[in-house]
């Protein structure tokens, strides 16, 4: 592919803070296309959908197309990388867009082997937000959604944008149950070297 042609990011919404906050700084030179988060709640839904939007877009777009998703963000058994395959695109080297913010090739799973925490970005809070709404339309009760959260022994939030204060108020109001034991201002340069990466295998092949 030419090198000199503009890339385009095909995303899912949870990174659109940092994606469109690295664009606008001038720190990423990438048109963005967004896929709805709020398809994760069904695999089936992300397969669909990424796959209209990759069709769209490969069809209209002459550049590098970069997927942004993570390896498990349609199954256990590498159904990302597949999909990408497929498509003959380049995905981001990451497990998943909280594992993309902390610098991806699997350092979520370091900064948590046990599996006790949850890292939670505005992105994400916002996900849950959403879902907490939808689940109360279908008849799911307050105690069966902090059930989802059992598990869980603290939340750490991840300050990407600079909204810790948004990002704590909006996680508190989910009513979880779960403690927030950390903030952590990480910034978008985890996702802009993540993302340059997969640009810079996109122009090499």
């Amino acid at each position: 592919m030419n090198k000199n042609e503009k890339t385009c990011l095909i995303s899912c919404s949870v990174l659109e803070p940092e994606l469109q906050r690295l664009v606008k700084e001038g720190k990423l030179d990438a048109d963005l296309v967004f896929v709805n988060k709020n398809f994760h709640v069904d695999y089936s839904l992300i397969d669909k959908n990424v796959r209209k939007t990759l069709e769209t877009t490969l069809k209209h777009y002459s550049g590098q197309v970069v997927l942004v998703y993570g390896d498990l963000c349609l199954g256990p058994n590498n159904e990302m990388n597949q999909l990408a395959k497929e498509y003959g695109v380049v995905k981001i080297n990451a497990l998943n867009c909280i594992d993309c913010q902390l610098g991806g090739k699997g350092k979520s799973e370091a900064a948590d082997p046990e599996h006790k925490l949850m890292f939670m970005s505005i992105g994400m809070i916002d996900f849950f937000k959403n879902m907490k709404t939808q689940l109360t339309t279908q008849g799911v009760d307050e105690a069966a959604f902090k059930q989802m959260f059992s598990s869980v022994e603290g939340f750490v939030i991840l300050d990407t944008v600079d909204t810790p204060a948004e990002c704590r108020r909006e996680l508190e109001k989910l009513n979880t149950g779960v403690k927030i034991i950390e903030t952590r201002k990480i910034g978008t340069e985890n996702v802009r070297a993540v993302v340059l990466d997969a640009i810079e295998k996109s122009i090499k092949q």
